[in-house]
């Protein structure tokens, strides 16, 4: 599982570089996705444009991510492909999730 954290003023983006977040990975990027997240940017952006293919294990496991962020802390989503916004749509997590277009319009709203 490949993520990459980089600080944009006061928000903490996390790309993810792999094509799939499924059951042989999730475990790995919740851990991942913990570390990342302990220190730092009260704000948390996941950048998923790379993810190509998410199941119910990495649908899980970025649930799991929201739910233990250190208290104050939020995680919104970006980039969403097709598929993978259908699996937030389907599941109804679109309305757990802040999900923006793309990272760079979240960054730049931020900023503004």
């Amino acid at each position: 599982m490949n993520l990459h954290s980089t600080y944009h003023n006061d928000i903490n983006l996390i790309s993810v570089g792999d094509a799939r977040i499924d059951s042989s990975v999730a475990i790995r990027f919740k851990d991942l996705m913990r570390t990342l997240t302990e220190t730092g940017p009260d704000h948390v952006i996941l950048d998923l444009s790379s993810v190509t293919f998410i199941d119910s294990s990495g649908l899980g496991a970025v649930v799991g991510a929201l739910k233990q962020l250190p208290s104050g802390k939020r995680l919104d989503l970006a980039g969403l492909t097709r598929d993978v916004a259908n699996v937030f749509r389907l599941t109804r997590m679109d309305t757990v999730f802040t999900i923006h277009p793309d990272a760079a319009h979240c960054l730049s709203r931020a900023a503004g």
